[in-house]
């Protein structure tokens, strides 16, 4: 996700053959289980700085935030892992995402029943299209950083093991498109010809590789094999997706056989191309392609987007509202669902409980699922819309 530029000023309160696809996950029935999933990274944050949750469909009675969701047709929590978070980033702020606040979230929500999916960022900050600097204390050179990094993945699926979480997806690096771990693994695919621009790729092929052989790693140390996902963003851009998967397994060093999911970014504010027709093509493409399960795996809509600098929407026949949010994302599923031979497995909506980041990235004021309510400051409550509803009977 890109991050905006600024949160609210209530910072105190955090924030190509076909291969054969992996084996998916069944429900009872028989069908390919599919992910209705929120992340939910920032919500302890919240809650050690006061914020609590109320279900306005249950009489305004205060509820864990996951449980007033998972009524609402949750069945998966997204949760993002930075390596060695620390101040001054943000006055401190963002010390939270490292392994010791995550695991204990992500126990939470295991042992309450729900899918637990990983993003791992692979720096100490933020990773995403513009940023993806290298942890402080990890190696230079590609060698020892690629050993780095197959240690660290190894060693952390380990330590969620041990913590009695079994993890069901591994995202293995966060909206990669320009590469990961800058800037060896930094990665331009607008270079021509073909030839330079498969170079270009070769650094984050290796260090890619090394990540997907910790996951190897600790499957030999008794963790249970979780389905490892490639996620960049623009899902809806199809040039830009055939091009770099394509470019990446062309080095030799990733096979189209070591990742088992593809995951995407969309979001309909960055551009009016990301349209739901484009994100079919796109969908529709790959999974002909490589035959491989697809999610989306970020998104959200506006509740609240005007003034001046509100950005022009993607599919402006839908509602800023909530009746926007719960349109929005069916249409979402019901594009996934549509993709050939039920390749489209899941979709995750981003940080929903927010409550002191409702733009979540965006120029928009408002596309989280609770309203927020600062009046008893600094004290804040959410209280539910109906758009926490939004996969319930999808």
């Amino acid at each position: 996700m890109w991050l905006a530029n600024a949160l609210a000023a209530s910072l105190p309160l955090l924030a190509s053959a076909l291969p054969s696809p992996n084996p998916p996950s069944y429900n009872g029935g028989g069908e390919p289980f599919f992910y209705k999933g929120h992340d939910l990274s920032s919500l302890k944050i919240l809650e050690d700085g006061g914020a609590v949750y109320v279900d306005t469909e249950r009489g305004n009675v205060t509820r864990p935030a996951e449980d007033i969701l998972g009524d609402g047709g949750m069945n998966t929590v997204r949760l993002r892992l930075w390596v060695y978070p620390k101040a001054p980033y943000d006055g401190g702020y963002y010390e939270s995402y490292g392994l010791n606040y995550t695991i204990p979230l992500a126990k939470r929500f295991f042992d309450k029943g729900y899918k637990i999916y990983l993003d791992y960022h692979f720096s100490d900050y933020w990773a995403d299209p513009s940023k993806q600097a290298t942890p402080e204390e990890w190696p230079t050179t590609l060698r020892p950083l690629a050993s780095a990094l197959r240690e660290y993945v190894s060693s952390t699926l380990v330590d969620f093991h041990k913590a009695g979480v079994d993890l069901s997806l591994v995202s293995l690096g966060n909206e990669i498109r320009h590469g990961m771990l800058w800037p060896l693994g930094e990665v331009d695919v607008d270079i021509e010809p073909t030839s330079a621009r498969v170079a270009n790729f070769t650094n984050l092929a290796t260090l890619w590789a090394a990540a997907r052989n910790g996951v190897r790693d600790a499957v030999a140390h008794g963790v249970q094999s979780p389905q490892v996902m490639i996620h960049i963003d623009d899902g809806w851009n199809v040039t830009l997706q055939e091009t770099w998967f394509s470019s990446l397994t062309a080095t030799g060093k990733v096979k189209t056989s070591d990742w088992d999911i593809f995951g995407f970014s969309f979001y309909p504010f960055y551009g009016t191309a990301a349209t739901l027709a484009n994100l079919k093509t796109s969908l529709t493409t790959l999974a002909n392609k490589y035959n491989k399960p697809l999610h989306v795996v970020e998104t959200d809509w506006p509740d609240i987007c005007d003034g001046t600098g509100a950005p022009e929407l993607s599919e402006p026949s839908i509602p800023i509202s909530v009746a926007g949010q719960i349109q929005w994302v069916h249409d979402i599923v019901n594009v996934v669902k549509s993709v050939p031979r039920g390749l489209g497995r899941g979709v995750d909506y981003w940080e929903p409980t927010w409550l002191n980041n409702t733009g979540l990235g965006s120029a928009c004021q408002d596309t989280i699922l609770f309203g927020a309510d600062w009046s008893q400051y600094p004290k804040v409550t959410g209280y539910s819309r109906d758009s926490v509803n939004m996969f319930k009977g999808v």
